[in-house]
């Protein structure tokens, strides 16, 4: 793109001054001559490294602040291998790790390789990772772990004080997922009553203040057991971009700045950021068909590779974005936030950012978690433009005004505040936390997000009339790496005979879109191969149907592209059930197989009944309770029928122009008071 002409307004990025040009005269590349160790002594964490174990040993808590770029995520776990934080504690009888946590599963794997490789060792022995459904670790030899913040908390099940670790680090904290905040609470509940252990927060940018109070504070009383240490990153200039005028089309618009920058600027790869599955398989598409066209359009032509990154991507599909190429390839990645913190992909020169994110959002009158498009915050969209600077000058490339950047909110609100607290609950009372009014949150959420989360839950028998977990279901429910209707569903199954069929319905809703929707006059195919796949009941058999299929199709590609459906996502489904199957094995359930799809719909209403809509007169969906309005997405297999089923239940709501309601399944009435007469009591008496 010319930053001379066109809808583009330059600025230069308030971190990038002129005088940071010294950095350019010896780029920091790993990809060149440097040694491993000689990279990692040019981080500018290594000179703080006496500063970090002086200050460990003075205080239990420190809070890391560090540019991106700094080394935080890789070196931190090796300074304290280093300080002998790996120990034998001789009162409890057995070897003490470092355990480090991420937010996301892709950082995760990543830095764990990244640092086994660093350290010489093999991935899976001294240094390992453990995310859902996957454990590279080895119980005798591993002292450095990393983990997603979920693992550890169901971790606390079994080991409420952590014995096994002498020093948790939980990095990224300033995402402030919910996990992060529900596992920096109970950190702080541990470490009352462990003064050995040690806790780390590592994050690039953060509130400090809030948090550092909140470790210094027991009740009324002020203690001086944490401190604020911040790190100087190692950031290239960065010159950012804005629009003139705003974008109707977002994507559109990315797709077009990619081309301009692949014809018009010199080497580096780019990085689009954008909201969601859809979004990214559509540019990616777009990218793909005018990468097939350089070759007829230009004589010295520069090729262009693109891959898709989000958080449903089969795994092995995800670390493909790290790889390196040779310098005659553009490497093009398309991602949703995923892409932001943590990991860093190699050769980024060029970042497009569409300035929207999609977040959950929880309604607590018609008591859904609704994904909703929502613009970012200045420090997201000074996070995604960094990623341009990490190892070289680079260029951002904002699909935005610098007006429209003004406005934007400083930090995200915490997701404890805006999403359904049910899970949380149940794996606080799994965690022995009977009071959650009382509970020390660092940031509360809403009591009508509370009242709302015990109402579901003791919809769905998980707790009692006193607020206590039920045995086995409650129990059984929080340990589950899945929401609780999820969950229900899963554990309930052998009782409706149905366990083989429900089991395969879960797997495929946690990869989303198994559909593709290509552009132009593949578009009509795509349409009628989904047609002739869809079913009357609904999204949830049709689903289960296309996995049979597949499986009977012996899992091969030609037959996924045939139907247009993802290959690599029922990949990841078939992978998921296996991991699904083995958890049932350990509750002993037993998998039965049903035919019947009556009895597969019921087990699905005894899971998902508090998601059921009802088509009113005037051709809307309204929640049975609640009333909320809701309409039928357009990806959705009921989207297209002449005649709309009366009553429906759903998984997802999304929100983009309206309520969407995502994987429907079509019921009867008569189900919803047979299955839950405690939740629908008030509509059996209406009737």
């Amino acid at each position: 793109m010319s930053t001379s002409k066109g809808n583009v307004k330059q600025s230069m990025n308030e971190d990038c001054s002129e005088n940071d040009h010294d950095f350019q005269t010896v780029p920091f590349n790993p990809n060149k001559s440097l040694s491993i160790e000689q990279q990692r002594l040019r981080l500018p964490i290594y000179n703080f490294k006496n500063h970090i174990a002086y200050l460990l040993e003075k205080y239990q808590v420190l809070i890391v602040i560090g540019e991106t770029s700094c080394g935080k995520s890789t070196q931190l776990p090796q300074f304290l291998h280093e300080f002998a934080y790996v120990n034998f504690n001789e009162t409890l009888g057995q070897i003490q790790i470092i355990g480090i946590t991420q937010p996301r599963r892709i950082a995760t794997i990543s830095l764990a390789s990244r640092v086994a490789e660093e350290m010489n060792v093999d991935l899976g022995a001294e240094v390992g990772y453990s995310i859902r459904f996957e454990d590279v670790c080895d119980e005798k030899l591993t002292k450095i772990k990393f983990m997603t913040e979920g693992i550890l908390i169901r971790e606390m099940m079994n080991d409420p004080l952590l014995t096994k670790y002498s020093i948790i680090i939980v990095d990224e904290a300033h995402e402030r997922s919910v996990n992060t905040d529900i596992l920096l609470s109970l950190l702080k509940k541990i470490i009352k009553k462990r003064s050995d252990l040690k806790v780390i927060i590592s994050s690039a940018t953060l509130e400090t203040e809030s948090i550092c109070n909140y470790f210094n504070t027991i009740g009324k009383q002020k203690i001086d057991r944490s401190t604020v240490l911040c790190i100087d990153g190692r950031t290239f200039p960065v010159e950012v971009n804005f629009l003139i005028e705003p974008t109707a089309d977002y994507v559109k618009e990315s797709v077009e700045t990619v081309i301009k920058i692949h014809e018009n600027f010199p080497n580096g790869d780019v990085l689009v950021f954008l909201t969601g599955q859809e979004e990214v398989e559509e540019a990616v598409e777009s990218i793909f068909e005018y990468s097939k066209d350089l070759k007829n359009k230009y004589e010295n032509y520069k090729k262009l590779l693109v891959f898709p990154l989000y958080a449903s991507l089969p795994t092995n599909e995800q670390v493909k974005v790290f790889q390196i190429l040779p310098r005659h390839i553009r490497k093009v990645i398309v991602a949703t936030n995923i892409a932001e913190a943590s990991i860093t992909i190699p050769g980024v020169s060029y970042v497009v950012d569409c300035g929207f994110v999609k977040i959950r959002n929880f309604n607590s009158k018609s008591a859904t978690d609704s994904l909703m498009v929502v613009p970012i915050t200045k420090a997201s969209a000074q996070q995604r433009s960094g990623r341009a600077g990490r190892m070289k000058s680079g260029y951002a490339f904002r699909l935005y005004t610098e007006e429209d950047f003004r406005k934007l909110a400083d930090f995200t609100l915490p997701e404890i505040e805006r999403i359904s607290l049910s899970s949380t609950i149940l794996q606080l009372k799994a965690l022995g936390i009977d009071n959650i009014v009382k509970f020390d949150f660092i940031s509360p959420p809403p009591s009508k997000n509370i009242i709302a989360a015990f109402d579901i839950l003791f919809a769905l028998k998980a707790i009692d009339d006193n607020g206590s977990l039920t045995d086995p279901l409650g129990m059984q429910m929080a340990e589950f790496p899945l929401n609780p209707t999820f969950s229900k569903m899963l554990l309930i199954s052998e009782q409706f005979g149905c366990s083989e069929e429900i089991l395969t319905i879960a797997s495929m809703l946690q990869v989303q879109n198994i559909f593709t929707y290509p552009h132009g006059q593949r578009a009509q195919q795509a349409r009628r191969a989904k047609h002739n796949l869809s079913v009357e009941e609904g999204d949830l058999i049709t689903y289960l149907n296309i996995y049979n299929q597949f499986m009977k199709a012996s899992q091969i590609r030609s037959w996924s592209d045939k139907n247009y459906l993802h290959y690599k996502g029922l990949l990841r489904a078939v992978e998921i059930r296996n991991r699904l199957k083995s958890l049932l094995h350990r509750f002993k359930i037993r998998l039965i197989s049903n035919n019947d799809v009556e009895s597969i719909l019921k087990c699905i209403v005894a899971g998902f009944f508090t998601n059921a809509a009802q088509l009113g007169e005037d051709g809307i969906y309204r929640t049975i309770r609640g009333n909320y309005e809701l309409h039928i997405h357009p990806t959705s297999v009921l989207y297209t029928m002449k005649r709309l089923p009366k009553f429906v239940l759903f998984t997802e709501v999304i929100h983009t122009t309206k309520d969407f309601m995502k994987y429907i399944s079509v019921i009867k009435p008569n189900w919803l008071y047979e299955l839950a007469p405690h939740y629908y009591e008030f509509g059996t008496k209406k009737k």
